[in-house]
């Protein structure tokens, strides 16, 4: 039952058409009674092509028909089963072709399957599995896999494979784990995201040249036609916004979490320097902001970038605010133990800011962080029925949120994953708005440490 249940949670929708084949694992099982029962001819090889019905062990179950062995030699991703010593019991056709195992493998003694190791050397499949066997729980890992050849005298790098794992707890100790191969996937959003900055690059110049030239002629026009420059000017400035918010992404995709310049950064002022650029905006709403956390916080990270960060969150939550309503923004830090992190004075940095708008519809939760992605008019769920007079957008508010890009948090989300942290996006459980936390694994330093300190230019934003 039991991985028939995870079976369920994972493929009961994306692959409806396979009816219960998938499930009958969990009915059967697979017993090691009935591999010792088969000869030792049967284990000869890892069938990987396409007339073979099974790959290892296949005919060592002796329960499952040949329409069901069918079904899963046919199934549109990977499979394999490895038993409480991570000895592999039964792998299909396409997770051979993924992890790069020979169909020409010598036979294993059916008394003492091979190990998983010796047919593959993945450490996050490993990690996978032990993790699926303690958790007692589906688990998911990505991870990409280089295939080095077992000749050591030609020791040659195979092709980088993206692979998502997820693993499911079997009984006694079993865990059975499904693959999928994401190169498709990953090639879509690389020349996406190629084609995105090709286009952002090609648009900025002209952009440019059409704002010179509409404000050359706001001072030559009449009076009456001026109003309708200043429109243009604004979308031109929409547009050039939007176009050096991509090449911002394009260059942060690019690196990475390499190329960050790390210096001692006193938080609280960082933050307040983001909420000065943007008050003229908040004075339009007679919006004010409450600070709680450290009143010194000195931590270690890129100046620059997070400044970005806190601006984002911060219009963010101006735009959803009603007017003369107050956004917060919480800051907390916490220790590490060092055995976690591997470094010393390592900390947990947390910032929340909360607005006091109608928060999230639950179903834009998952997007909020997409590109493009903007959850208005929807940004307003229906009132929770404790809130008998929630507050309603008026047209300032409407027109500020219109101005946006639609690629301010997916900016933020960029940043934060820069620096090895995580965003996320709630609604708050006591004003009812918009709910978004920042999560940094850092240092803390004291006023002596950073004076002495000098900027650090990175690959990892710990080390």
């Amino acid at each position: 039952m039991a991985i028939a249940t995870g079976l369920t949670l994972l493929f009961g929708t994306a692959i409806a058409g396979l009816g219960t084949g998938w499930f009958l694992r969990g009915t059967y099982g697979l017993s090691r009674a009935s591999q010792l029962a088969r000869s030792e001819t049967e284990l000869k090889t890892v069938g990987c092509d396409s007339e073979s019905k099974l790959a290892i062990g296949a005919e060592a179950t002796g329960c499952l028909s040949h329409e069901h062995q069918f079904l899963l030699q046919q199934a549109p991703i990977g499979y394999l089963e490895v038993d409480d010593e991570n000895q592999l019991l039964w792998i299909n056709a396409l997770a051979c072709q993924v992890l790069g195992i020979s169909s020409e493998i010598p036979a294993s003694d059916p008394e003492k399957p091979r190990l998983l190791l010796e047919l593959v050397r993945s450490f996050e499949l490993d990690q996978l599995i032990e993790n699926t066997r303690q958790a007692q729980t589906v688990c998911q890992q990505d991870w990409t896999l280089n295939l080095v050849s077992s000749d050591p005298i030609n020791p040659d790098e195979g092709v980088a494979c993206p692979l998502r794992g997820h693993g499911i707890p079997l009984p006694n100790h079993h865990v059975g784990i499904f693959l999928e191969n994401r190169q498709e996937a990953e090639t879509l959003m690389q020349q996406r995201d190629r084609w995105t900055s090709d286009v952002a690059h090609e648009l900025k110049t002209p952009l440019t040249s059409i704002r010179l030239v509409a404000e050359t002629l706001k001072e030559r026009v009449e009076p009456g036609a001026k109003r309708w420059l200043d429109r243009l000017l604004n979308e031109i400035l929409r547009l050039s916004n939007l176009v050096e918010d991509l090449l911002n992404l394009s260059r942060l995709e690019r690196r990475g979490g390499t190329g960050l310049t790390f210096k001692p950064v006193e938080l609280p002022r960082l933050i307040l320097a983001a909420w000065q650029s943007l008050e003229p905006l908040a004075d339009i709403k007679q919006i004010q902001i409450a600070y709680e956390g450290p009143a010194e916080l000195i931590v270690l990270l890129d100046e620059t970038l997070m400044h970005r960060v806190f601006i984002n969150l911060i219009d963010n939550a101006i735009k959803y605010s009603p007017r003369e309503g107050t956004i917060f923004v919480h800051t907390e830090i916490e220790s590490l133990e060092t055995a976690e992190i591997g470094l010393h004075n390592s900390h947990l940095l947390r910032v929340g800011v909360v607005d006091e708008g109608t928060g999230f519809r639950e179903n834009d939760l998952p997007y909020i962080f997409n590109r493009f992605y903007r959850a208005d008019p929807s940004r307003s769920r229906l009132p929770d029925s404790s809130r008998s007079h929630p507050p309603e957008p008026d047209r300032q508010s409407s027109e500020m949120r219109s101005n946006g890009t639609g690629l301010g948090l997916a900016i933020a989300q960029q940043i934060v994953e820069a620096h090895g942290g995580h965003i996320q996006a709630h609604n708050h459980p006591e004003t009812g708005g918009g709910w978004l936390t920042i999560s940094i694994t850092t240092r803390s330093l004291s006023f002596e440490e950073a004076a002495a300190s000098k900027d650090v230019t990175s690959k990892t934003p710990t080390s």
